[in-house]
């Protein structure tokens, strides 16, 4: 079974872009599933300099979204989000593969 590739919103390419501007970086974002969190796994969000040779690549703006095979495995066909809200602005990952979650969104169970 192939995992399916990973989506960026416009919202999040625009964020990611201000933030990589403002560091003086390329417009790559790393995404990773580390183990831990209250639902088991967490999702891990870097700038990255450039793609490793086994990552999969998904662009949206100009902006690169970049993953590890790993990860890919238990977050392929999601979609990363940057959203604002009265309790803050963060980006979210809607994850078709997760049963479970935690409140903050910042990790989730298989």
């Amino acid at each position: 079974m192939t995992a399916q590739p990973l989506t960026l919103t416009p919202a999040a390419a625009k964020r990611i872009a201000l933030i990589a501007d403002k560091q003086s970086r390329p417009a790559i974002l790393r995404l990773a599933v580390e183990g831990g969190g209250c639902s088991g796994f967490q999702y891990k969000f870097d700038l990255a300099d450039a793609p490793d040779a086994d990552d999969s690549v998904s662009e949206t703006d100009g902006v690169r979204l970049v993953v590890d095979p790993m990860s890919l495995d238990l977050i392929g066909g999601s979609v990363v989000d940057f959203v604002e809200s009265l309790g803050g602005a963060a980006f979210k990952v809607e994850n078709p593969q997760a049963a479970a979650g935690c409140g903050c969104g910042a990790s989730f169970g298989i």
